[in-house]
Formats: C-alpha cells, structure tokens, sequence
C-alpha cells in the first residue's frame, strides 16, 4: 500500500455490518475473551469480526525487517503474529499475470538494474501524471520477472535489510493465494490477507484491468465471499465500486492526504478531494460499496508545522457512525517516518518512541493499523488494552 505516502445492496449492507462489527470487539481474545471471540467468529463464518481490535497489520509483510513484497517478509509477519498481511500490493505483467510489486516500476525493488538482458527496457513515462523512470512490470513477461530477485526499497532507513538482497523473487498473486492455504493448514489458524489494487486506471489503460483478474483468481480459489479472509483495498474509489460488483469481500478506500485527489477522479473530471470525502456525506457515499477506509494517519491526527501531532479530527466517529472501520497506515519504528515528537535523535536508521506514538494513534478508537514491524504493533496494542 501506500503510494500517496511518499452485488447487490443487500449483500453490500452484510458485508458492511459483518465489517463494522470489528468496531463493537473484535479484540475480546486480547481482552481475556477468547471464548466469546470463537463463539462470536462460528456465528459470523470467521469473519473480520473474529479479527483483534486493534487489528495489527503486517504492510507488505514484515518490511522493516525484510526486502517488502517477498515469501520472506510475508512469513515473517505472520511469525511475528500479524492479524493479517498485506499480500500484496498486486500489478500485471505484459502476459497478464498478476504480481506483488510495491510499484509497477521495479528498479527500486529489484535487481533489474543488474541484467544486461534488460538495459533496454528501461524508459520514461507518466504513472498517474508523474513522469517516472525506470524498469515496470507491463513490459515483462512472468517468466522474465521470475528471473530477478527483490532487494531492499529503503537501504539508508533499513541497511540491515540488504543482508538478504537477492534471496527472494517476485511472488505471484495466485503463489500467494496457494501460500495462504499452505500457512492456514500448518498453523491451524485461518491467514488473512489484505492485498492492493495499484494504479487500476493506468492499467485499464494499458489494456490490463486489475479488477476482473483478481475476481477471476479469488473465485478459483473460492476466496470471492464476504467471510472470505481476503480484503480488498485500492486508492481508487471507482476501482473498489467496479469489485463491488465483481466480488462479495470486504472492500477498503484507502484516502491519501486531505488535499490529494484520487487518480480517478483526476481522469473523469471528479472534482472532489480527499478532504470532501471524508466529510460525513462523501463517508456515506463510500459506506454504500466498501466496508472500510484506510486512511493516511495524518487524516486521523495531523501534524503542526513542526512535525508534532495536533489534535485528533472527527474521522474515527465520523466513519463509526455510517458503518465503517478504519485501518490507517503506516506505523514505523523508525524516526524519519515518526511525528517529531516521538522522535529520538537524528538517525535515520534509528527507533524513536513508537509506542508512544501507537498510543496516541490507539487512543482514537482505530479499528487497526498497518505497520512494517507488527511484533512492535502487537506489544503497543498490549500496552494499550493494559
């Protein structure tokens, strides 16, 4: 996730119910209640209500110990005890497979850079009006893309990361579908995953549509329900209107910073920003076809000029009050990616006070939160439930 960092209504209204329950304790195993929370997970199919609250969210795996979007970073996560896994952030390849790429453009995640075979792909071209460089997923076959290897996206904030450049390649949606089940079945607990549209107006574009791919390969892999242990997130609302229709799992908006506008909106002329969709009638709008929002942490508590977080805004109740969960992102360890407050020296490599920080963030009634280090999250949540 995270870019912008830097059926019918009937259905549509169980899925939101079943999602928003999350909100009325979801965390009764963490609070001592294990029995009510299994009781409570029969009677809803072992849906997102049988998740904790705060649900802690391993982003594209275990990433502040792993090379992000990898079978490495991914296991780690659920060893560390991640409710769930962003797995993963999900782009096409020139033959139409999808894979889990934090970006279409690979030159910072791979090691494409080192392939003669490959100078020549190399180009410019504009990814949501942005003019970028470099090496992208659509001119790819899988086959090709399954001869690089990831590496670390972050080296100066994570140089331990690089020990393990070049040990994992690119996995696919679908490998990571089968590793779910694999992982369900070995830890006798049910896996979840949390994977991200990227870019779905670019690629339409392209002649590569995101949505209908993953609807075909979660209804394969009967993953396509709204008890399914699959929820879907894209920073594009019409990408999340156009799964509604396509499949029954939960659906989240994900909501960059307030004075963005989504992708989509820029391409038909929308004129609304993120700040007009977080006001209650934009809340409503998304409610009526997502269960969720994933929110910028900024839009939950900004900062001042300085860095220092402010004041909470009214978005946590906002949403609660039209059936929405919210799972903000991104929580890490690390300084520069910390409000100045709960920083601790200048390093950039350095930890500062997170769990003063996911205090904070807690203490707004979140329902969740993505994080690069969930061992982290997960003794903040303990902290924070006492």
């Amino acid at each position: 996730m995270g870019t912008q960092e830097s059926n019918e209504e009937a259905s549509g209204t169980g899925r939101r119910a079943l999602l928003g329950a999350a909100v009325l304790g979801a965390g009764g195993a963490v609070l001592g209640l294990a029995g009510t929370a299994r009781a409570d997970a029969a009677r809803h199919g072992g849906g997102v209500r049988s998740l904790p609250k705060p649900t802690i969210i391993g982003h594209r795996g275990a990433s502040g110990y792993r090379p992000e979007h990898t079978f490495g970073s991914y296991q780690l996560a659920l060893d560390l005890g991640a409710d769930i896994v962003e797995a993963g952030d999900l782009v096409p390849t020139k033959d139409g497979h999808l894979v889990c790429r934090h970006e279409p453009e690979i030159g910072g995640t791979t090691d494409v850079a080192d392939h003669p075979e490959f100078a020549g792909r190399r180009k410019t071209t504009l990814l949501d009006g942005v003019s970028t460089t470099g090496w992208f997923t659509e001119d790819f076959t899988l086959a090709e893309l399954k001869t690089l290897r990831a590496v670390e996206r972050i080296p100066a904030n994570r140089p331990h990361n690089t020990l393990y450049n070049g040990r994992w390649e690119i996995p696919t949606f679908e490998e990571v579908l089968r590793w779910q089940d694999e992982q369900t079945r070995k830890r006798g607990k049910q896996v979840w995953i949390y994977p991200e549209l990227k870019h779905p107006t670019y690629f339409r574009r392209l002649g590569l549509p995101l949505e209908e791919r993953v609807a075909k390969l979660l209804h394969k892999h009967r993953k396509d329900r709204r008890t399914s242990p699959v929820i879907l997130q894209s920073f594009e609302p019409t990408s999340i209107q156009r799964l509604h229709t396509l499949v029954d799992n939960p659906l989240v908006v994900l909501l960059s910073s307030a004075n963005s506008r989504p992708w989509d909106f820029v391409e038909t002329g929308d004129p609304r920003t993120v700040a007009e969709l977080v006001e209650p009638a934009g809340l409503r709008e998304i409610a009526s076809y997502a269960q969720g929002i994933g929110p910028t942490l900024d839009l939950v508590i900004p900062r001042d000029a300085q860095g220092n977080l402010t004041r909470p805004t009214t978005l946590v109740s906002d949403a609660h009050k039209v059936g929405l969960i919210l799972h903000p992102y991104t929580m890490r360890n690390e300084n520069p990616f910390l409000p100045a407050n709960f920083r601790k020296g200048a390093d950039a490599d350095a930890y500062g006070d997170v769990f003063g920080a996911y205090k904070a963030y807690f203490a707004t009634g979140i329902d969740g939160v993505f994080t690069d280090q969930p061992d982290t999250g997960l003794l903040a949540r303990e902290d924070f439930h006492g």
